[in-house]
């Protein structure tokens, strides 16, 4: 037990050692010229904004979760979310790297078996990278027929983007259709673990996983759609919300360049740099000298993005000062209470 202890203040004094560097690198004498600019409703429309985003999130792994047959309250996916977030967004590629603590704690907090526990969290990101590789590959398709991209460069991003959604479609259906596959790979990876409780029955967790996997698909269909739609409209919001900085910033643009706008900043975010740091700003930067507006509203856009990427973080790591203990009761009274989390 000490011992854990002190894993756990070793990891805590990381976390807030990265989450110092992070918001040191922020440029707060652009962020203070900006948001001086804003006026009260244009507060309330951001912040309103950004709420939904967080919440359409948080309600399609509510809806992953019940297809599966369990129900967990909404606040406490919200809470496991942004707090898988916050140390995604610490580590490089602010897209990955939170999924180990919240499959943990759907487990331990959630009190989901592991499988399902893994099957939620695995589809809950599913629809997350699918739609957002695929609005990606849609955006660069349509700069494609205008002369804002190279045709080299066009070409290139869409055949990564083609690979990239080739490769999550055939691993579902190999999960989907061939869960003893996997079995059979799992089992010689973590042969010299064999002798461990939990890894031991390895085969019989991959069952479970496809076995429910192909339940969902074939009785939750309307779910899994909701789902997918949930999704969409999270990009819509996201879209809206860059539209509104935009405004902020007095700056109307066209379709086209609004799409490259888009596409640079999330392929940016891509890049293995903890938060996006300096890949998103040099992505702003050469997309507004590209597109030959001024560079004092390129300050302006990273400034107000920053600004809400440091509040999402400190309300993440929030979440993750509340997830060290056990979740309340309210949210215990909505999970799997009665059915204790097992192997």
């Amino acid at each position: 037990m000490q011992h854990m202890k002190w894993i756990m203040a070793l990891l805590w004094l990381l976390a807030l050692l990265l989450a110092g560097w992070t918001l040191r690198q922020l440029p707060f004498a652009a962020i203070s010229s900006t948001i001086s600019a804003l006026a009260i409703a244009d507060w309330l429309w951001w912040i309103l904004l950004n709420a939904v985003i967080l919440l359409l999130a948080a309600m399609r792994w509510d809806v992953v979760t019940r297809a599966l047959g369990s129900k967990l309250a909404l606040g406490l996916l919200f809470r496991l979310r942004q707090a898988g977030s916050a140390v995604s967004f610490l580590t490089p590629g602010p897209h990955f790297g939170g999924e180990p603590l919240q499959l943990y704690w759907l487990y331990r907090h959630g009190r989901l078996p592991l499988h399902r526990a893994m099957l939620s969290l695995g589809l809950d990101r599913f629809f997350e990278m699918f739609t957002n590789f695929s609005v990606l590959l849609a955006g660069v398709l349509m700069l494609a027929t205008t002369s804002t991209l190279a045709a080299s460069d066009s070409l290139q991003i869409i055949t990564v983007l083609s690979l990239t959604l080739l490769a999550m479609l055939a691993a579902a259906l190999v999960v989907l259709r061939q869960p003893q596959w996997l079995t059979t790979r799992f089992e010689a990876l973590a042969h010299r673990w064999r002798q461990h409780p939990r890894l031991s029955r390895i085969d019989s967790q991959w069952q479970q996983l496809g076995a429910e996997l192909r339940t969902a698909v074939t009785t939750q269909r309307p779910r899994l759609l909701l789902a997918l739609v949930l999704s969409i409209l999270g990009w819509i919001a996201l879209l809206a919300e860059l539209q509104l900085l935009l405004h902020f910033l007095g700056l109307v643009l066209t379709p086209a360049a609004f799409i490259l706008l888009i596409v640079a900043m999330r392929l940016a975010m891509l890049l293995p740099m903890p938060g996006g740091i300096g890949s998103i700003e040099a992505a702003l930067l050469w997309s507004f000298q590209l597109l030959q507006l001024p560079a004092a509203a390129a300050i302006g856009l990273i400034a107000l993005t920053r600004l809400r990427d440091a509040v999402v973080l400190l309300i993440g790591l929030y979440c993750l000062y509340l997830g060290r203990n056990h979740p309340g009761r309210s949210d215990l009274e909505h999970t799997n209470a009665d059915n204790p989390p097992r192997l």
